[in-house]
């Protein structure tokens, strides 16, 4: 099990709670998502899965064969580099082509060899559609093309798990499927991917495991 929850009490930096009694699990391939109102707990929840946000309390919190409630500050980095992040505005490094800033993750993760660093960008773009977009900058792209180099960094480790934070929000229609394949795709080589998401239209052409959060609480949906 990737993630593993048991009662988990999720507090807002300001210490209002926003989730309490937090039983989540997710296993290696599972795409989940979790569903509520702006303000119920989504975005808290995932912050918590990469250290973003502490657990107040809980009876257990796992999070690739790391405690949660103990983990060091020294070890997050670590635990970040087995997971892809995808944000909801991109955060792209705006000042530098698609190809240097994927070239400043992984030398950030340890990466030295220049040709597998290379080799791991072309794969990688190429596997998102976006390799003619290599030289181009942030700014140059549309949304859904920022979307899809966002993706592409969070792939570059070969990561268990994705968590991707309302990743088809500010995307029409027709790109947010695009993005909803590649994402699902990755779900069915055995890469576990939590998002969040108000657009449940989605759920009915991607199905996948569904939590809802209201009232402080989130439900395991049947």
């Amino acid at each position: 099990m990737l993630i593993d929850y048991k009662n988990a009490t999720i507090c807002q930096q300001d210490g209002k709670v926003v989730l309490e009694n937090v039983n989540f699990t997710a296993d290696e391939g599972s795409f989940i998502y979790i569903t509520g109102r702006v303000g119920s707990g989504k975005s808290s929840l995932l912050k918590t899965f990469y250290k973003e946000l502490d657990i107040e309390k809980a009876e257990s919190a796992i999070v690739l064969d790391c405690d949660m409630l103990s983990i060091k500050s020294k070890d997050i980095p670590a635990l970040r580099r087995q997971m892809g992040i995808v944000f909801q505005d991109f955060q792209l490094l705006t000042d530098r082509t698609v190809h240097r800033n994927l070239q400043f993750v992984l030398k950030s993760t340890g990466w030295k060899n220049k040709e597998k660093i290379e080799a791991r960008i072309e794969e990688v773009l190429k596997v998102v559609g976006m390799y003619d977009k290599i030289e181009c900058m942030p700014h140059e792209l549309s949304g859904g093309e920022q979307q899809r180099i966002a993706i592409a960094r969070a792939i570059l480790n070969s990561p268990k798990l994705i968590v991707a934070d309302e990743p088809t929000a500010n995307l029409d229609p027709d790109t947010a499927k695009g993005i909803m394949e590649l994402l699902y795709g990755f779900s069915q080589q055995n890469t576990a991917v939590v998002m969040s998401t108000h657009n449940l239209q989605l759920l009915e052409q991607f199905p996948g495991i569904v939590y809802h959060c209201e009232d402080n609480q989130i439900i395991k949906e049947q």
